[in-house]
């Protein structure tokens, strides 16, 4: 006799290489501790969440413990789910909401970062569009998808993480290509989805963020084809909503709990923000664009362009009532509570900001909603709209407080100038007929899986597989070995032996 959990089970498992066999063998666990079983999963504890942690000092979170704690929240939110009695018929006709896949799929989510992060990211799409002459260029969540979906390059063996297609949809934030997938392309709604946009800078690039790179585009369909007939082409899974939304709130929470350790969030200057905008609120929301514009020093004028972001944007949700509120909730818990106490390592201060981190973590865990009728800025699985304002003046802070520092900017261009070079570099190696038998072991492989997936009369293939290689190469380092890697190539080591080929 069919149990309950078999329909599911044969939608969902499809494009693995496992049989369906004993159900109760539960195959998303297995997923999941293949994911932590990884090397690319290890990896991310070498990788910048936003200060690099190579050489740092400084206790803050990298993209592995980043991961741990949204996998805790998405896991969170799913079992909430799953208990409440509201949501279950229509979670069951949207194709379902497994904790242990939301948990897999958020552990899996950023394996595709490269080093120095977002830096990073931006850094890589450029030099792989512009340099190399890939089309896709790079974009983190196409990479992690790439990673858990890529094959042996003669098809004899999976190299790739071998995971249910459950999993695999769930990991799709953005599920469509940089161009041409779906058909009409996201990028063409109005409003398009969020992140289905092109950057400003190249309007004709494509979308900024995309799910999977055209080398795995079959791979794409397979792993959405169980939600065909449930969920719009072009939109998340319940599963990739519930991952989604744990980032926004691991995101909003962690980073500011990470740079008031450090001591880079000053009471001061988050106060004379929130509390002038409150202030001034009428004031700032009577002048036009242009006068804020002129303004934009003034303390509460960053917030009040927030505001009017929020409304441009998503105009389904913002409400300035709810965004005041937000504000002063903020205020309340960041000014009066946690910058009111300096963080001095004791045990006290720990305990405070855990104090802290878990009021939140529960305030927006306890206000996900489920509704049909997402707007296209949104997914299947929402925060309320009170906690969703929370979020944006949280993100803000930490933007305008941290990410917006000269002291970081310094830094980061740095790190993408290092990244140039090494690209430049690896690409005259690889030029070079001399040392084609010297080429890192990983390297080499990686042209050869290239070459494989590009059709023989595609242009330039060669070329162009050698440049995806080098961007996966690259990418799949952790701040340390690029570090160490351009430091080997520009002669500037005495060291002979270095941890930067170990990928």
């Amino acid at each position: 006799m069919e149990t309950p959990a078999e329909p599911r089970a044969r939608r969902l498992f499809g494009g693995s290489a496992r049989a369906l066999g004993d159900l109760t063998v539960n195959p998303f666990r297995a997923d999941r501790d293949r994911i932590v079983g990884s090397p690319f999963f290890a990896r991310l504890g070498g990788v910048t969440q936003v200060i690099s942690p190579v050489g740092s000092g400084l206790l803050v979170h990298n993209r592995l413990t980043h991961s741990l704690k949204v996998a805790q929240v998405a896991r969170a939110v799913a079992e909430r789910l799953n208990a409440d009695e509201r949501w279950r018929d229509l979670l069951d006709k949207l194709g379902g909401c497994d904790p242990d896949v939301v948990e897999a799929a958020a552990l899996a989510h950023d394996l595709g970062h490269p080093p120095f992060g977002h830096l990073g990211e931006r850094v890589l799409d450029r030099l792989a569009r512009q340099r190399l002459g890939l089309a896709d260029g790079f974009e983190g969540n196409a990479q992690s998808y790439r990673i858990v979906t890529s094959t042996e390059i003669r098809g004899a063996a999976t190299t790739g993480l071998d995971l249910t297609a459950a999993v695999r949809a769930a990991m799709l934030k953005y599920p469509w290509t940089r161009l041409d997938h779906p058909d009409p392309h996201p990028r063409t709604m109005d409003p398009p989805p969020r992140g289905a946009t092109p950057p400003p800078d190249d309007p004709e690039s494509g979308s900024s963020k995309f799910g999977a790179y055209r080398t795995e585009l079959d791979d794409l369909r397979q792993a959405r084809e169980p939600f065909a007939g449930r969920i719009p082409d072009w939109q998340q899974t319940v599963e990739a909503s519930v991952m989604d939304t744990a980032d926004d709130i691991a995101y909003a929470i962690h980073d500011v709990e990470d740079f008031y350790r450090v001591g880079v969030l000053q009471q001061g200057s988050v106060s004379a923000e929130l509390m002038a905008w409150q202030r001034e609120s009428g004031h700032f929301r009577a002048i036009t664009d242009a006068a804020l514009a002129t303004a934009a020093r003034r303390p509460g004028a960053a917030i009040e362009r927030l505001r009017r972001q929020l409304h441009r944007k998503d105009a389904w949700i913002a409400d300035d009532d709810a965004f005041a509120a937000a504000v002063e909730h903020v205020r309340e818990e960041l000014v009066d509570g946690l910058l009111a106490m300096p963080f001095d390592g004791s045990i006290e201060a720990e305990q405070y900001v855990a104090r802290f981190s878990a009021r939140w973590s529960t305030r927006f865990v306890e206000a996900i909603t489920v509704t049909d009728q997402p707007s296209v800025r949104s997914g299947h699985v929402l925060l309320g709209c009170a906690q969703w304002h929370e979020v944006q003046v949280l993100k803000f802070v930490h933007h305008r407080f941290v990410l917006a520092r000269p002291d970081l900017a310094l830094h980061q261009r740095g790190q993408a100038r290092l990244l140039g070079t090494l690209v430049e570099a690896l690409w005259e190696w690889l030029l070079d007929p001399e040392e084609e038998s010297r080429l890192p072991r990983r390297l080499h492989d990686l042209v050869e899986l290239a070459e494989a997936e590009l059709h023989p009369r595609i242009p330039d293939r060669i070329g162009r597989a050698r440049g995806r290689a080098i961007v996966d190469f690259v990418a799949q380092l952790t701040d340390g070995q690029a570090v160490a890697m351009l430091d080997a190539l520009s002669g500037r080591s005495g060291a002979l032996w270095t941890d930067a080929f170990v990928l």
